[in-house]
């Protein structure tokens, strides 16, 4: 017995508002199809779910689905399916129809689902019907589950009693199952199906079937999620996915070959500090830099696809965001690249956010206070060089203050601090512009940081 497991095609996926990228979709699905299930002669086709990207299938979406049910159905190779959260029906339709139930009742594909009618059932697919929850091809006897999403823990126990019901012990068991698993999501918060609770399956079925996470990982050689055809999102670009290709040996001996070997569009994650950085010129020279010696380009002579590059901004900024080009810094990397699409992803942190970071916790209140003082004049790049003599003298005015000491004698000290800053640069002709900038910014760092302290 040979067959093939797919999930997570999600045909009609127009990420990034690309038409490429719908089209990207599609490529992955019928290569699969013809280079991997035709070529190869599978008996069966399974797909775990998400066939679709979208409840409403757009008519784009459903001409490359039928496209490649089509063929399998030409090759006379059966597709057997079940439902993920993108392929059921509209949450807000008075019927339950969904695009995967009219392509099975149309023939293309074989739809399994459980009978929740009277209780929860596992019945033998019905052809006259075009339903059922489980079939038998090639020795194998398929069983399907619709999504249950946050009620599949709670599930798990009445497929337990269905699938003892429903099993033969002459044939090898799969079930098809589109959840996440403990263990293998990048959000932890998410309700998943533990381990220990899908390990109550063992004893019933040999293999299961596994869609909805977007990467591959098995489980001890029973459970295997083959990953999304296609990467959804930047985010899953370093995800290994692909499809299984499964022979089964009369022992009923799994062998599970993981196969990538089809078009799949490129993806990049490019890193840049802007810590440090003066102005949005600097960081736009340092992005660019980094581009330029990081960045895959695209070759249309070796290469099949352009690359979708994401450019990440990181650390701490020193100024507004609003003053970053972001559509300039796309612009100029798509041409050094040749790249099909640029993403500008700014994660940097304001640098008023990082006020006193990194600080011993066992420091003094006058320690603690100074450093809060000085990294609020060092986020602005103009003072940075001078924070520490800046803040000693924004203290200093805050003790006279507390000594209630007039305006005129606390103005005298700033003074006296700006006319030996003046000589101190020794009668630069930019002195004085800046000691009026300076004189400001202390008035406002003063009040700034009586707030913080």
């Amino acid at each position: 017995m040979k067959f093939l497991h797919i999930a997570d095609i999600h045909l009609g996926c127009r990420r990034y508002n690309l038409d490429a990228r719908t089209k990207d979709f599609a490529r992955a699905w019928l290569d699969v199809v013809h280079d991997h299930a035709i070529k190869n002669r599978v008996d069966f086709v399974l797909i775990c779910g998400d066939f679709f990207n979208a409840r409403r299938v757009e008519p784009e979406a459903m001409n490359h689905a039928v496209a490649g049910l089509e063929a399998l159905r030409e090759a006379g190779i059966p597709v057997v399916a079940i439902e993920g959260n993108h392929d059921q029906h509209e949450a807000d339709s008075v019927s339950r129809f969904s695009w995967m139930r009219s392509l099975s009742r149309w023939g293309f594909l074989m739809l399994l689902e459980p009978d929740t009618g009277d209780g929860f059932k596992l019945v033998p697919w019905d052809e006259e019907e075009r339903r059922g929850s489980y079939v038998d091809i090639a020795g194998a006897r398929i069983f399907g589950t619709h999504w249950f999403g946050t009620s599949t823990n709670a599930a798990v126990p009445l497929l337990v009693d269905a699938l003892r019901d429903a099993r033969s012990e002459s044939l090898f068991h799969v079930l098809m199952l589109h959840t996440d698993v403990e263990g293998q999501l990048n959000r932890p918060n998410i309700p998943a199906l533990s381990v220990e609770r899908m390990k109550e399956l063992r004893g019933l079925v040999e293999y299961v079937a596994l869609g909805h996470t977007h990467k591959r990982f098995e489980i001890e050689g029973w459970a295997f999620n083959p990953g999304s055809l296609e990467a959804v999102s930047i985010d899953e670009y370093r995800e290994e996915r692909g499809l299984y290709l499964v022979e089964v040996s009369g022992d009923k001996q799994i062998t599970a070959r993981h196969l990538r070997d089809y078009t799949q569009r490129p993806f990049q994650r490019l890193n840049f500090d802007v810590s440090g950085a003066e102005d949005a010129d600097k960081v736009h020279e340092g992005a660019m830099e980094t581009v330029r010696r990081e960045a895959r380009t695209f070759d249309a002579e070796t290469d099949k696809l352009a690359p979708i590059i994401e450019i990440n901004l990181r650390g701490h900024l020193g100024f507004k965001n609003s003053l970053l080009d972001i559509a300039r810094m796309r612009r100029e990397a798509r041409e050094a690249t040749g790249a099909l699409h640029v993403l500008v992803t700014n994660r940097s942190v304001p640098v008023e956010y990082a006020v006193a970071e990194g600080l011993d916790t066992e420091a003094s209140r006058h320690a603690r206070e100074r450093r809060i003082v000085e990294d609020l004049i060092a986020r602005d790049a103009r003072f940075r060089n001078r924070a520490p003599q800046m803040a000693s003298l924004i203290l200093e005015a805050k003790r006279l203050a507390l000594e209630d000491k007039s305006p005129e004698e606390i103005l005298a000290l700033i003074e006296q601090q700006l006319d030996a800053d003046a000589e101190a640069k020794q009668d630069d002709a930019t002195a004085q512009p800046e000691l009026v900038a300076t004189a400001t910014a202390l008035q406002a760092l003063e009040r700034n940081a009586e707030a913080k302290v």
